[in-house]
């Protein structure tokens, strides 16, 4: 193990899975301090114990990052176990596609309350706690820079068929990113997105594998159909999808001391692709 984030405490949402365990995986092999989180106790143990396993600080906070209690528990998991707070990943979310002539207000409120209501509640509970901290840090001299990073897509940037509720979320993110550039600049705290493109998870693998994610009772199929899938890797440049290995490291490097002097931008990571 290395230590860019050596003694950091990061948060990572939707980390039991994907592209969200390899972002904790990465940073505890870096030194942070990572609070796990899943809607399942399953797999975000597994993901802590792996983490320990390794040598590295792990601890879970199970829940649906849309609960109304969730944001508190959430930031006071890694103040209560770690005693601190520099890193904030809202990177939690699924999709629930349908043409807008099809789609119930059901479909459009998940989308909008995974990916936009619940980074926003997390960060608001979230802004006490690295206000004090940064407060501390100055009066004793110490330079901190803590870093937010918000998941978008580029459907958030450029839409997506199928996709007007998963599509205005994702570019809402990057409204709030922006915003709280500037309010939390004077905190010390750097605010950034990324934008992923054709990452490959679960959630992005052959719909006739017939997958489903339990999102509070309701199993939504997940998958893409073979022949898009096939067409979207023609149209990457690099000629294929990400791995969320790959979709960790940008995030990663959002969180590097060498990134102190950008906030406020949006990182595209999607092998080169500029639209859909």
């Amino acid at each position: 193990m290395t230590s860019r984030l050596e003694g950091k405490v990061a948060l990572v949402s939707g980390s039991g899975r994907g592209i969200g365990r390899a972002i904790a995986l990465k940073f505890a092999s870096e030194g942070a301090r990572v609070v796990v989180n899943d809607l399942d106790a399953g797999p975000a143990e597994e993901v802590v114990a792996e983490i320990r396993a390794a040598g590295g600080e792990a601890v879970s906070c199970v829940g649906n990052v849309t609960a109304p209690d969730f944001a508190e528990r959430f930031v006071g998991t890694a103040v209560s176990e770690f005693g601190g707070l520099d890193i904030i990943v809202n990177n939690a979310g699924y999709t629930w596609d349908n043409v807008i002539q099809k789609m119930t207000d059901e479909q459009w409120y998940a989308m909008i309350d995974c990916h936009l209501t619940a980074p926003f509640r997390i960060l608001r509970a979230a802004y006490p706690v690295i206000r004090d901290l940064s407060k501390k840090d100055t009066d004793a001299g110490r330079r901190n820079l803590r870093k937010v990073v918000n998941i978008s897509s580029v459907a958030g940037l450029f839409g997506n068929v199928g996709q007007v509720n998963y599509s205005s979320a994702k570019a809402g993110i990057l409204g709030m990113t922006q915003t709280l550039a500037k309010e939390w600049g004077r905190i010390g705290v750097t605010v950034n997105a990324v934008a992923y493109g054709f990452i490959r998870t679960r959630l992005t693998g052959d719909v006739r594998d017939a997958a489903t994610a339990n999102i509070e009772g309701r199993e939504i199929k997940v998958g893409v159909n073979p022949d898009l899938l096939a067409t979207m890797e023609r149209s990457i440049p690099l000629g294929r999808g990400g791995t969320p290995e790959e979709a960790a490291g940008a995030v990663f490097l959002l969180c590097l001391p060498e990134s102190d002097y950008v906030s406020g931008q949006t990182l595209m990571c999607s092998g080169g692709l500029t639209g859909i």
